[in-house]
C-alpha cells in the first residue's frame, strides 16, 4: 500500500525555495484519518460512505509553508456505506470495480494559501485507472505536540472537494438520475511528524 494522503495536500501552501526550507516528513495517522463522501440517491437524500483504509505521507515546512511529495492511497475495497448489500454493489464494476482497480490515489501538484490557516491544494486524483485534476479546500486546525502517547508534533487538517464521478468513467445510474453524478468528499486527518 503506498504511503500517501488524501488529506494532507494541505495547509495553506505557498511554495518556498527548497534551499531555504527545513522540510519534515509527516504521515497520516490511520486511527485518526477519515475520507468520507456523499452522493445523491434519487433526489430523496444523500447516501454517506467512508473509506477505512487510507495511507499517506508528505513533506512540509511549518515556517515557510512549503509542501512537497504529497501522496495518498485509499484501498477501494475498504468502502463502507453502512449497508452490506450496497457495499457489495459499490465495490463491483458499476462503481469502484475494486477487483481491477484496488487503489484510489491522490498526488499533489501545487497549492495556494488563502489565509494563515486555509488554502487550496491542487493535484491528480486517480479512480478506475483514470486521472483527473482536483482542488482541495484545506483548513489547518491545529499544530502542536500530541498531549499523550507518542507526543510528536501533529498537524490537524480538514479538507473538502467535489468531483463528477462520470469524469472517471463511473457512469452507472447517472443518465436516469438514480445516483447522482456529483460526489462531495471530506477528509479529516491528523498527520504525525516523523522522528
Amino acid at each position: 500500500m503506498k504511503r500517501t494522503l488524501f488529506a494532507t495536500a494541505v495547509i495553506a501552501t505557498s511554495l518556498a525555495s527548497p534551499s531555504l526550507a527545513d522540510m519534515s516528513q509527516y504521515e497520516l495517522d490511520p486511527t485518526h484519518t477519515a475520507v468520507y463522501f456523499k452522493v445523491d440517491h434519487i433526489g430523496f437524500a444523500k447516501t454517506l460512505g467512508i473509506f477505512t483504509d487510507v495511507a499517506g505521507t508528505f513533506s512540509y515546512d511549518t515556517e515557510t509553508q512549503e509542501l512537497q511529495d504529497v501522496n495518498v492511497t485509499i484501498q477501494a475495497e475498504s468502502v463502507n456505506t453502512f449497508n452490506e448489500a450496497r457495499d457489495g454493489h459499490v465495490r463491483n464494476a458499476d462503481f469502484l470495480h475494486v477487483s481491477d482497480h484496488p487503489e484510489i490515489t491522490f498526488v499533489a501538484t501545487g497549492g495556494e494559501p488563502t489565509s494563515d490557516t486555509t488554502g487550496t491544494v491542487t493535484g491528480d486524483l486517480t479512480i478506475l485507472g483514470q486521472t483527473q485534476p482536483v482542488t482541495l479546500d484545506v483548513t489547518l486546525n491545529r499544530v502542536a505536540d500530541y498531549p499523550f502517547g507518542h507526543q510528536r508534533e501533529v498537524l490537524g487538517l480538514s479538507m473538502t472537494t467535489t468531483i463528477q464521478r462520470s469524469d472517471f468513467g463511473m457512469t452507472y445510474a447517472v443518465d436516469n438520475g438514480l445516483v447522482g453524478d456529483e460526489v462531495t468528499i471530506n477528509i479529516e486527518t491528523e498527520a504525525i511528524k516523523a522522528d
